[in-house]
């Protein structure tokens, strides 16, 4: 009798993994290649993508003579460059924007697609007069041009200047005039004050220029500059609007201080309506003071006439007769007390001048009056009108925190507070209304946008697209790919020797299988006589495994006992 077994037996370590390699099948080659293929472009996709620069914007909004120039300078610079919103915009490496700039800076690039003073740069030899007029005037024009649009509101601006020739004749000469078109970026407006900066850089960029002579248009073809003569009579005027909306929201902080640190903080609203008058009034007024005396009065003109007749060659003079030989009496009645009387000078003279004298004196004197021009200014107020609302206060009530309304003496007392607060004036008729109510509190709004809906959750999920799904892809060609392939490799195969069956040798223990140790169940149930000669056998091969060892060689080749 002889026994045979088939042992798989494992190649050496030492065969290596070529030996490995060239024992597997073609699709099984494949597949390996292919996933270490996929494998090594996922690394290399992982690194080059990792090491690409964040690119930043270095120009935008370039017209395409500047995009041009700056690429090309760029090239020359060795500068990796991008385009973006159609070739509107000029993209390099962030850590290289600024230094891009400077550099090109130095090279006038941008040059931008209004022209400046470098046009009076290249001037051509033989250039008329008229020539280098214009080429001045739309100098002016670019520069002017530039710093308008240097404004953060305005997109893009045009110029237009009318430079009139002078001439000899001061009277006959033009003043120049200027208009302005300004496109604003949207949702920007400019506001009055940015308007009269835009006329008045343009007046004082141009000799003789008024800023009345400046018209500002928006993109429209709305007029936005307006003389002060038309803007006086349109009515209601923005600038007006906004005075008032300073003055109520002036008054309502003011209210607010107040009384936030006695209710605490969004525990009090106010409003506050004010009534302002625009009106601008004007009135004369002339006063006449009744006559002064002579030493108050002031003399205008003053006039005296004498004519002096021969001593003792009086002429008779009056109606013939004995009334008329007699001297007339000298005048003594004044003129509103300005005239002193006569007779004393008459009787000193009579004897000098002579019969024939004659004396005319005439005064005139300032008519005291005066002229009151008075105007009235605008802008004042003539009414206010105050809305409080007071929250409840909060209050300890058997541990609970409640709300309980204000007593009437603090109300009281807080309407005294805001009334002193906007100068409250009861002739002109302000009020006041002062409210004590709780405030509604809302809940925190609940959005109704899912979570992976939400901006936040997609630029995440964005920022880390590439990289899962890079490990992804490298995982599911791993397991899918690469490990059968290497388990292909590393599965030990069964080596046919001496026709595929190999003697057992006497010092070899192969495995056998064994029977399960005896529990205690088992040792109370009685042994059978193969169990006693099996257990006896156990106990012979462990204490003298030669023994055996030679019984099984027998038995192996074939020779009886």
């Amino acid at each position: 009798m002889s026994a045979v077994a088939e042992i798989p037996v494992t190649p050496p370590a030492s065969s290596g993994w070529l030996q490995r390699l060239s024992a597997l099948d073609r699709a099984q080659r494949m597949r390996l290649g292919v996933g270490v293929a996929l494998l090594v472009a996922v690394a290399i996709a992982a690194i080059v993508l990792g090491r690409q620069p964040d690119y930043r914007v270095l120009f935008a909004n370039l017209s395409d003579k500047d995009g041009g120039a700056i690429v090309a300078q760029l090239s020359q610079m060795n500068v990796p460059y991008k385009h973006a919103d159609g070739g509107g915009a000029i993209l390099v490496p962030a850590d290289r924007v600024h230094d891009v700039r400077l550099r090109l800076a130095t090279q006038g690039l941008p040059k931008g697609s209004v022209a400046g003073f470098e046009l009076m740069e290249s001037s051509k030899f033989g250039m008329t007069q008229f020539q280098e007029r214009l080429n001045f005037q739309r100098g002016l024009e670019g520069e002017l041009t530039r710093s308008i649009q240097a404004l953060s509101s305005v997109q893009g601006a045009r110029v237009h200047l009318a430079l009139p020739n002078q001439n000899g004749f001061f009277r006959e000469q033009q003043k120049p005039s200027a208009s302005v078109l300004v496109s604003l970026h949207p949702g920007r407006v400019l506001d009055r004050a940015q308007l009269a900066g835009i006329v008045h850089l343009v007046a004082s960029s141009v000799p003789e220029l008024a800023p009345s002579a400046v018209s500002v248009l928006d993109d429209t073809g709305k007029l936005l500059s307006q003389s002060p003569d038309a803007a006086s009579g349109s009515g209601v005027d923005a600038q007006q609007l906004l005075y008032v909306q300073q003055i109520e929201q002036q008054y309502a902080r003011r209210i607010m201080d107040i009384l936030e640190p006695v209710v605490g903080r969004n525990n009090v609203k106010a409003q506050v309506s004010a009534e302002v008058d625009f009106s601008q009034t004007e009135s004369t007024s002339e006063q006449h003071r009744p006559n002064l005396a002579p030493d108050a009065s002031a003399i205008r003109s003053q006039q005296v006439v004498e004519s002096n007749g021969p001593q003792g060659a009086a002429l008779p003079t009056g109606v013939p007769g004995a009334a008329s030989n007699q001297p007339p009496a000298p005048s003594a009645a004044p003129i509103n007390g300005a005239n002193p009387p006569l007779a004393a000078a008459n009787g000193q003279q009579q004897g000098a001048l002579g019969a024939g004298s004659k004396r005319e004196s005439v005064i005139n004197y300032e008519v005291d009056k005066t002229v009151r021009v008075t105007r009235g200014g605008s802008g004042a107020v003539k009414r206010l009108s105050a809305a409080v609302v007071v929250n409840y206060r909060s209050a300890e009530d058997k541990g609970k925190t409640v709300a309980k309304a204000l007593t009437p003496e603090q109300l009281e007392q807080m309407t005294a507070l805001v009334r002193e607060t906007i100068g409250f004036n009861k002739e002109r008729g302000d009020s006041v209304n002062l409210m004590n109510t709780p405030f509604q509190v809302d809940a925190a709004p609940v959005s109704d946008v899912p979570l992976w809906k939400q901006p936040e959750m997609l630029d995440l999920a964005k920022s880390f697209a590439w990289p899962v799904g890079a490990v992804l892809f490298a995982a599911l060609v791993l397991l899918g790919l690469v490990r059968p392939a290497l388990k292909g490799v590393a599965r030990p195969r069964a080596i046919p020797v001496a026709g595929g069956r190999v003697d057992a040798l006497e010092a070899e223990q192969p495995e056998r299988p064994a029977l399960p140790a005896p529990t205690k169940k088992d040792e109370l149930l009685p042994v059978s006589p193969e169990q006693m000669r099996l257990e006896e056998a156990r106990v012979l091969a462990k204490e003298n495994p030669m023994a055996v060892a030679n019984i099984l060689k027998t038995w192996v080749n074939g020779d009886s006992v």
